[in-house]
Parts: structure tokens; C-alpha cells; sequence
């Protein structure tokens, strides 16, 4: 019987990445047959570490890969894999173009994301709204593989045991507490907690637990010491680690805190606990962490701020909304955390 290669696209970004995980691992357990190619950028190789039968490529998009004469480069790479099904888990210009050429291969087959864009600008939209919960980001890339003859569910997904540490003496962590990573960073303002209530947190939590703090970058870097610094029980991961090891460290928390970032959803492929604070974007447009229970879920107050959510990915900006986040209370945050720890 002819072997069944499919070639995956998805090139970024990371948290969008890190949410095809829990699919992919959840169809090699349902066909454990399936040989995949993950294409996709070289730093995110370590999230798939635990994946059986997957290679991957990576395309170089700043230099062999580069523009439309790269991408027909970049296919002409792939055809000789000899793949027998693609999977497009990204539908941007680039991969659309990819399966363009594919196209004169007919037997080779080809299914594609669907974004529910038009349900999505719908609950964006700058009126109140009654928020109906779209399909989860994890279910639309399962109707990819269903396309192609891969129906799974995933509800029969199985998570990996969890992996070794990595050596923590750096940060001098207390092994006798409990762990919770704090990723207090987003990409957009509009969905990062105001770090003056962020700090609050922080400062009550390290007092019986262990806090590490994770972030991306010498501005962060800088900010997040000065609270390792002033804080007995506080360690700053930033820069410790290469990425395959601190996703390993990732994996010991006990309990993950994080905007709609990517953090939560590194964690949650880890059945780490997430608790995740929202701005202007919302957890019913899809985009939670893997199977955490929507109580884990903190949103701005929507008596105020009926608009809610007013974007999908956190970029744009509305007037009067710029302090949503702060009609999440801290002590809110601290409850729910605790509640999530087993702490009374």
C-alpha cells in the first residue's frame, strides 16, 4: 500500500503554531501510519519534539524562499518529497500560492484552513453583540485533516508524559512551592494587563509560591528583573534558556498566568493549568488554550464595555476602550489563581 505522506504548512505565528500541536499529536495517535512533513520556520522545531513520524523543512522567506520566484524554489523543494495530500494550516498568500502549484499534481491531495473571517469581523464588530462562541482554532485545523480523509477527535487526544527539566540553578528556584509562570507580555497593548496590577499579582503570589516570569526580548528582559529583583521568591526565565528547554521548564509549572499570547498555549500542550486574561479580543472568537475550562477565562467587565471583543488578534484600537483591562481586578486574578492551585 502506498504510503501516506501529507506536508503541513504553518509558518507562524508562535502561539498559532503551538495550537497545531495537540491536532497533529491527536492524528498520529488515530493513524499512526501518517508520515508528516511540518513546514514551517527552524525555531519552532521544538515544539513537535514530541510528534512521532514527523520531519520538517524550513523555508528560508528572507533569502532562497524569498518572493514569488523563492516560493516556486520552495516548491519544486517539497514535490520531491513525494507528498501525497497537503495541509494548508495557515491560508495566507504564501501558502495559497504553494497550493497553486501543487494544483497540476491532482492526485495529490489538498484541503485548506477556513478562518471564518466573515463570523469572526461579525462578533468584531463596534456595536454590542451577543457573543456566541465560534469554533475553537484547534477544530477548524482538524476539519483540515477530515478533508483530506483524517476525520479525528479531539477529544481522544492524550498528552505526552511530561518531559525532563532542564537545570534551574540559575534561577534558584524553590522546590518545596508551587510554580506559576507569568507571561505578563502581549504583542498588541490591548490585550496586556497594566503591569502597575500585574506587579500587585506578582507581588501577593511570590509570598507562598514560586514565581517565574517568562518574556522575549531586552526591553522585557529589563522590566522583569526589576520585579526578580525586588521580590525574594521571583525568578526571571527571559534569556535563560533556548527555546527547546524552557518549554521543557514550561511543562513543570503548576500553573501558567497569561494574556492571549502565546505562553498559555505552550503550557496548555503541556496540560499545564492556564489561567488567561483577555483585553480586547475574547475567548469566544476561538482562540483559548487547548482544553482549559472556560472559568479560567478572566474579560474585562462587558456592562462596560459592551463592544467587546473589538478585534481578533489585539491590533486595533478603540476610543474610551484603552483601560478595559483594568476592570479586571487584581485580587480577581489572585482568587482564580489560587482556586486553580487548590488553595483555599
Amino acid at each position: 500500500m502506498k504510503s501516506k505522506h501529507i506536508l503541513v504548512f504553518r509558518f507562524s505565528a508562535l502561539g498559532d503554531v503551538a495550537m497545531c500541536v495537540p491536532v497533529l499529536r491527536c492524528l498520529l495517535q488515530s493513524y499512526p501510519e501518517l508520515q508528516l512533513t511540518i513546514v514551517t520556520r527552524k525555531r519552532f522545531m521544538p515544539l513537535f519534539e514530541t510528534l512521532p513520524n514527523v520531519q520538517f523543512f524550513t523555508p528560508d522567506f528572507s533569502g532562497e524562499h524569498k518572493g514569488i520566484v523563492g516560493l516556486y524554489r520552495l516548491f519544486k523543494s517539497l514535490k520531491k518529497l513525494r507528498p501525497t495530500a497537503l495541509a494548508d494550516l495557515h491560508q495566507v498568500l504564501r501558502t495559497q500560492l504553494l497550493m497553486l502549484y501543487f494544483r497540476p499534481l491532482f492526485w495529490i491531495k489538498q484541503a485548506q484552513l477556513n478562518k471564518g473571517r466573515a463570523e469572526k469581523k461579525r462578533l468584531t464588530r463596534q456595536k454590542p453583540k451577543t457573543l456566541v462562541p465560534l469554533l475553537p482554532q484547534v477544530h477548524r485545523y482538524a476539519q483540515v485533516f477530515e478533508k483530506l480523509g483524517f476525520p479525528l477527535s479531539l477529544s481522544a487526544h492524550e498528552f505526552p508524559p511530561r518531559p525532563i527539566c532542564p537545570n534551574t540553578e540559575a534561577l534558584q528556584l524553590a522546590e518545596n512551592r508551587k510554580w506559576i509562570g507569568i507571561a505578563p507580555f502581549a504583542a498588541h497593548a490591548n490585550k496586556q494587563y497594566p503591569l502597575d496590577l500585574m506587579q500587585q499579582v506578582v507581588a501577593f503570589l511570590q509570598k507562598e509560591h514560586q514565581v517565574i516570569l517568562f518574556g522575549f526580548g531586552k526591553e522585557e528582559h529589563v522590566q522583569l528583573d526589576v520585579w526578580a529583583n525586588a521580590y525574594k521568591h521571583v525568578a526571571n526565565a527571559t534569556g535563560v534558556y533556548a527555546f527547546a528547554a524552557e518549554l521543557r521548564l514550561i511543562a513543570q509549572l503548576d500553573l501558567t498566568i497569561s494574556m492571549d499570547s502565546a505562553n498559555g498555549h505552550l503550557a496548555a500542550n503541556y496540560n499545564v493549568p492556564v489561567l488567561t486574561l483577555w483585553g480586547n479580543t475574547h475567548p469566544c472568537l476561538g482562540f483559548a488554550p487547548f482544553e482549559q475550562p472556560q472559568k479560567n477565562s478572566l474579560t474585562p467587565n462587558l456592562s462596560e464595555y459592551p463592544l467587546l471583543p473589538t478585534s481578533v488578534y489585539g491590533n486595533k484600537k478603540v476610543k474610551g476602550y484603552q483601560d478595559a483591562m483594568r476592570s479586571i481586578s487584581p485580587k480577581a486574578v489572585i482568587e482564580l489563581a489560587l482556586e486553580v492551585l487548590g488553595v483555599k
